[in-house]
């Protein structure tokens, strides 16, 4: 029986076209694991897919795909892996709007903030294509001179790339393009909220040359025994997680017994430290920026704001003024600046942190409350007077809110920015620049944004300290991710 969605007027492709099965050797299967999953817009809280749910066994088929396909890929000649790259983030940017309005409809997000991310995820391809090919080692003469030692870094072999909702297609690149770019095949499974990007951008590999089982593409609703079975299976030789800390200590465990490599970019709780000195424009766009890119859903977002106290009251005001101005609305209108949450859950669980902050005394210059009608929605919402045990500092809120607390010394505002189990991105605002370097060498994050709101660069080195991570994602740190260091003594 073939599913029947109704699809908003508002987009320039037919989203029935995008495949739902699971992609395996290059081929669109149907799986074998019950009950196709339903995918639900956000925007209305209506289903608009329903796609394959695969079995343990089918996740196997998809390792047994990726190991057959790995003795050719891996002895591709890098330019020629460096081509297809290339021809992947030519296909993603000829169909920018195609793929942007895909993400709004399952992700729920702005279109401005899909497209955005598009080309972020596209660049991965750009970057990696050009880095298949000067994946160089080392020649050296061993310090007492009887050898010579020599470095190679060959392919790990296959990668299961785990990814989450957040980023359908920016999660994804930024883990397929090194690990092509490597010489490595890979089994991929997205999030079952947002999966048709990845079936989308299946479509694009295949078209670009990736050749049958490269890349493998499969969704599911057991998502823990999937993974497992593929962490067993001898034949995986990679595990790259993107998702929350919790899940990542699972995986870990998992990964251990059968002493799998791990790369793993988990959870934030990113401080942003605005000082007196700081440009006050310069340090709201930057908090805007940081705080409400893809509606607070994002690992790197703002979660908690420290302003020193000369500068707060002001701060605040404009933030709120600022918050309470941008357009709440279904992803996929054009006008819309702020988007739903992904699913009712979120909406339900960040409201509570909200009314707990209240309660402990905080004030809330604007937002607050739940939308009502269709769809899960938020409204942007600035808190002033949080205290520092409240849910919305403690844990990631994952959601357009902005908890305000004030400082009085540089000293207590790196206290607070490492008050945190979690070390992935912070944000300095000063304009005293050798302040603001010293703040930045003492925070304990992987990422600092200087007078910045936006970090992310395909070319720089993504990854977080402490309970955010293990490893590096990006610049010629990903590649290596993706590859075993063989030393070779010799003589001649």
């Amino acid at each position: 029986m073939t599913f029947q969605a109704k699809f908003p007027a508002q987009l320039s492709f037919d989203p029935a076209q995008i495949p739902t099965n699971l992609f395996i050797a290059g081929q669109w299967q149907a799986g074998d694991g019950g009950d196709r999953i339903g995918v639900v817009d956000p925007s209305t809280g209506r289903q608009i897919a329903q796609v394959a749910n695969a079995s343990v066994e089918d996740a196997l088929v998809a390792v047994g795909a990726a190991y057959d396909a790995l003795p050719a890929w891996a002895a591709t000649a890098p330019r020629r892996r460096s081509e297809i790259l290339r021809r992947c983030f030519e296909l993603m940017i000829e169909r920018k709007q195609m793929l942007a309005e895909l993400i709004s409809l399952e992700n729920g997000k702005a279109l401005s903030d899909a497209q955005g991310e598009v080309a972020y995820a596209a660049e991965f391809f750009r970057w990696f294509s050009e880095e298949a090919v000067r994946l160089n080692g080392d020649l050296s003469i061993a310090p007492s001179g009887a050898n010579r030692i020599l470095v190679q870094h060959q392919p790990i072999g296959v990668a299961v790339l785990v990814t989450p909702w957040n980023f359908p297609a920016a999660m994804a690149t930024r883990k397929i393009a090194p690990a092509l770019a490597a010489g490595c095949t890979c089994v991929l499974k997205p999030a079952t909220e947002t999966p048709l990007t990845a079936f989308a951008l299946a479509q694009i590999y295949q078209e670009a040359g990736v050749p049958d089982g490269v890349v493998n593409v499969i969704t599911t609703a057991k998502a823990g025994a999937t993974v497992s079975a593929m962490l067993h299976d001898p034949r995986v030789r990679k595990l790259s997680f993107t998702g929350s800390t919790e899940v990542g200590r699972r995986l870990l465990r998992e990964a251990s017994d059968t002493v799998i490599s791990c790369s793993m970019e988990l959870g934030g709780n990113a401080p942003v430290i605005v000082f007196d000195d700081a440009d006050l424009d310069t340090a709201l766009d930057g908090a805007m920026l940081a705080k409400m890119r893809n509606g607070g859903e994002a690992c790197t977002a703002a979660n908690r704001f420290y302003v020193q106290e000369g500068i707060a009251e002001a701060f605040a005001k404009s933030l709120a003024d600022r918050m309470q101005a941008l357009k709440v609305g279904p992803g996929y209108d054009a006008a819309t600046q702020c988007g739903p949450l992904i699913n009712a859950d979120a909406v339900t669980r960040i409201a509570a942190w909200i009314d707990e902050a209240v309660a402990g005394g905080a004030t809330v210059l604007t937002g607050g409350k739940p939308g009502t009608g269709e769809g899960y929605y938020l409204p942007p919402t600035v808190l002033t007077g949080v205290s520092s045990d409240a849910r919305l500092v403690r844990d990631e809120i994952f959601g357009p809110v902005a908890p305000i607390a004030t400082f009085k010394t540089e000293e207590e505002a790196i206290r607070l920015g490492n008050d945190t189990e979690y070390g992935l991105i912070a944000y300095v605002f000063t304009g005293d620049l050798a302040r603001g370097l010293r703040v930045s060498e003492k925070l304990e994050c992987g990422m600092v944004g200087l007078n910045r709101g936006l970090a992310s660069d395909p070319a720089a080195p993504f990854g977080g300290t402490k309970q955010s991570g293990l490893g590096r994602e990006g610049a010629h740190h990903g590649i290596l991710e993706f590859c075993e260091t063989k030393y070779i003594a010799v003589s001649w």
